[in-house]
């Protein structure tokens, strides 16, 4: 059995309560050595239980989908590092910084974690590094990789037995890719809360004003939140956009969901896949207006088989409510008018 956590709303609560010693380690995170133990950088005490309080907790409006797994998001920024970001509100960090993120599921008390995910800003560049941890949780251990692990979870009365994957190296660089470089794909600004107003403070002292000012991303689950079309499109930004962008892992395909599409076959409307073959399914279109079982997008986010299936990592499961989003948006466009 694996350690317990609370829920995220819990976390903030922990980590102000979190005895006040720093005990980060701004070395671990540099150094070129990777730790071969979380425990070495002193992010959480002893188990995820205990973040330290230098962790900042922060939830993303439009989260990345992955096996309906529960994430612990944090950012740590070495002693006066500030944050910037660019027009398109994607945030840039100082060397010393780490994102980390934990990845668990619902159990009997709480959130059941398996891996604690980094990325670390180094001199030369980000490092993503998973560590799976330990059944007794007493520590988390280094899978450059990558690992498997057998989960069984409920999602809304229903019971599902997987084998969850921890990403191996290369796969990190699949999604977390710019040229040859790793980058962050989460900290999006508008697309960030913080339980803590003091943290969203700090982080935007050197953000410019006109980008604090810009919209935040909707809430795809949300209908309150914004209308179909722009929760749709919030929803492939974040789940497809890293890959399907012009610098991204998947820039040959001509389908880009960043939202640098400057044409609706660019976005996928009408548009014929750049290679016929089995992930088409026998379709034409990766989206046929009016016609979602017609639509090469809903196919294969539907799929699970590894040559059809997308995303290509980080799910072995559908997405239900995703693809019926999509299904809907996509019933919604009128056949005649792209």
């Amino acid at each position: 059995m694996r350690i317990i956590l609370p829920f995220l709303a819990s976390f903030a609560a922990a980590v102000s309560t979190t005895a006040s010693t720093d005990a980060v380690s701004d070395i671990a995170i540099t150094q070129a050595t990777n730790p071969a133990r979380l425990s070495e950088f002193g992010f959480f005490s002893g188990s995820p239980l205990k973040p330290s309080p230098r962790l900042m907790p922060y939830e993303l409006r439009t989260p990345l989908f992955t096996d309906y797994a529960i994430k612990q998001r944090f950012i740590y920024l070495p002693p006066d590092g500030q944050v910037t970001a660019d027009q398109a509100g994607k945030l840039s960090f100082p060397v010393g910084t780490a994102l980390v993120k934990s990845f668990g599921y619902q159990g009997a008390n709480g959130l059941d974690v398996i891996e604690t995910r980094l990325l670390l800003r180094k001199a030369q560049g980000w490092v993503a590094l998973p560590y799976v941890w330990r059944a007794d949780g007493s520590d988390a251990d280094l899978r450059v990789g990558g690992s498997r692990v057998p989960v069984t979870f409920t999602h809304q009365g229903m019971t599902q037995s997987i084998s969850y994957g921890v990403p191996n190296k290369n796969q990190c660089k699949q999604c977390h890719s710019a040229g040859n470089d790793i980058m962050p794909i989460g900290p999006i600004w508008q697309n960030m809360h913080f339980p803590d107003s003091k943290d969203a403070a700090k982080l935007a002292l050197s953000i410019a004003p006109d980008v604090k000012k810009r919209a935040a991303f909707p809430n795809w689950e949300d209908p309150k939140s914004a209308n179909l079309d722009a929760r749709a499109r919030a929803y492939l930004k974040v789940n497809c956009g890293h890959c399907h962008a012009p610098a991204g892992s998947a820039s040959n395909s001509g389908l880009f969901l960043d939202g640098s599409a400057s044409s609706a076959a660019s976005y996928g409307i009408r548009k014929r896949p750049v290679a016929a073959g089995r992930a088409s399914v026998g379709l034409d279109f990766i989206i046929a207006p009016g016609k979602p079982d017609e639509s090469i997008l809903i196919a294969r986010m539907e799929s699970t088989d590894p040559g059809i299936a997308m995303p290509e990592v980080g799910r072995s499961t559908v997405h239900t409510e995703g693809a019926a989003l999509l299904r809907d948006w996509i019933a919604a466009m009128p056949p005649t008018s792209y």
